[in-house]
């Protein structure tokens, strides 16, 4: 095909070749010229560029597959989006989409649930917590599970369950050379181990089968302290944090709050410290180890309480509305005091610089025991960079979050989960994400699954 950066001229060839793929799949093909692409490939981030040669609205597994063998018999690259929070540009792949493949299956019996690659947490929240149950979702529902479980997954119950990947029992998956597998930890146990840690760097996940965990009711939500307090809190939360047993998991963070409408009140155009808590056993348990952050200062907002897990999205209060953004982090072995002095001073509430959050969040427990996938064991502790990603400052923001990030690496852990690290930074140092064994392995499994290098191309600095 031709090059198609910003324009739409097709050759009689490519609009034969695209009819052939339309014959190939069930769901839709969109050329680049088309509008229904721009509304196929919308997403969270309003910042990506795509610029593919084509997309495909994948209705199931055999369209995905079939998309992949089209891809590759003219040597093109492909690249895949789920639910609108991907993180990478689709330039000069044939973009498959899989918001379509929308199976949600709730076993109340064996506990487990079975899902598409087009199902959001919102959903499958919906669906399971009038049963008492839940999955290991992130810190928002409107994340899709396939994307942030094969990510690794840090949920608000890390500490007492470990990564959302740990929790999986089965997967299928369309690999590189155009075959649909059914992977188990026994059928193949490097292939199985490999999707959940590397996204789709070695394989597209179409469904995915997960132990759900029993939540009938917690305590839990969000706490907010003005400028002021910023520093005494989270001074207290890292002497306070590691005293927890692993049924509280907890985070906090410095939140530049926008002058926006979609803002409370309270918070608009504010700088504060936001504490998030998720607990598992009982209010009156919740209350008491809560009791020292409550006695550090007086909490503008205090909105911790018992809940049901429908309401966990309270815990980290994400913004649901689309904006162009950049983020960044890194796992740590340890948060130790004068980790929270390089915080406060490059991000304290007397520093003017374009970040909207700075998050530090507790890990450890359950997280540091699994043995599943490629998560990272060795990090007890999390920093997570968010800023606006706006003219004027496409430069200034990734410099200064990246500065936070690089000051904390005396505390660094030996690699961070590939949902928390920038992907173009993960493209040019895989090390961030993936030690050498892990890099092997994917290697390895590149090499048998998909030869040609048909798959994964960005995420993994190929090509």
């Amino acid at each position: 095909m031709t090059e198609l950066g910003g324009t739409t001229a097709t050759t009689a060839s490519e609009a034969l070749d695209l009819a052939e793929l339309r014959r190939a799949v069930a769901g839709p093909v969109h050329a680049p010229g088309d509008v229904e692409t721009v509304t196929e490939l919308a997403g969270y981030n309003l910042a990506l560029e795509h610029a593919p040669i084509a997309v495909v609205g994948a209705t199931g597994a055999q369209d995905v597959a079939a998309a992949v063998r089209w891809a590759a018999a003219r040597g093109i690259r492909v690249g895949v989006l789920a639910t609108g929070h991907g993180d990478l540009s689709q330039r000069g792949t044939l973009a498959i989409t899989t918001r379509r493949m929308d199976r949600l299956d709730i076993d109340p019996v064996t506990r487990r649930a079975t899902v598409g690659a087009g199902v959001k947490w919102a959903r499958l929240i919906e669906a399971a917590a009038p049963l008492g149950l839940a999955g290991l979702n992130g810190s928002s529902s409107d994340v899709g599970i396939t994307g942030y479980t094969t990510g690794g997954g840090v949920g608000p119950f890390i500490r007492r369950y470990g990564y959302a990947s740990d929790r999986v029992r089965r997967l299928q998956v369309v690999t590189g050379d155009g075959e649909i597998r059914d992977v188990t930890a026994e059928s193949d146990p490097e292939l199985f181990d490999v999707v959940l840690g590397s996204k789709d760097a070695v394989a597209i996940v179409t469904e995915i089968e997960f132990e759900l965990i029993e939540v009938p009711r917690m305590y839990g939500g969000s706490a907010f302290w003005p400028a002021e307090d910023i520093a005494a809190v989270l001074r207290a939360w890292q002497r306070w944090a590691p005293t927890l047993p692993e049924d509280m998991t907890t985070s906090v963070a410095i939140l530049r709050a926008p002058d926006m409408e979609a803002v409370p009140p309270p918070l608009r155009g504010r700088t504060v410290a936001h504490l998030r808590v998720a607990h598992l056993g009982s209010a009156d348990e919740g209350r008491a180890l809560l009791a020292p952050m409550r006695a550090v200062a007086t909490p503008m907002i205090d909105m911790i309480d018992e809940m049901s897990y429908a309401a966990i999205d309270t815990v980290h209060l994400d913004p649901p509305d689309p904006m162009p953004f950049w983020a960044d982090g890194c796992f740590l072995a340890d948060v130790a005091a004068d980790t929270v002095e390089t915080v406060l001073a490059a991000a304290g509430a007397e520093q003017e610089i374009p970040l909207f959050l700075v998050e530090l969040r507790h890990l450890a427990g359950a997280a540091e025991r699994g043995t599943q996938g490629l998560a990272p064991r060795d990090a007890r502790f999390m920093v997570g960079v968010v800023g606006p990603l706006v003219p004027g400052l496409t430069e200034v923001v990734p410099a200064v979050g990246r500065g936070l990030v690089d000051a904390l690496a005396p505390w660094s852990a030996s690699r961070t989960g590939l949902n928390w690290v920038n992907p173009y930074s993960v493209a040019a140092r895989p090390e961030l994400a993936w030690g050498s064994q892990e890099i092997e392995r994917i290697d390895a499994v590149r090499r048998r699954v998909d030869p040609d290098g048909v798959l994964g191309a960005a995420r993994l600095g190929v090509g």
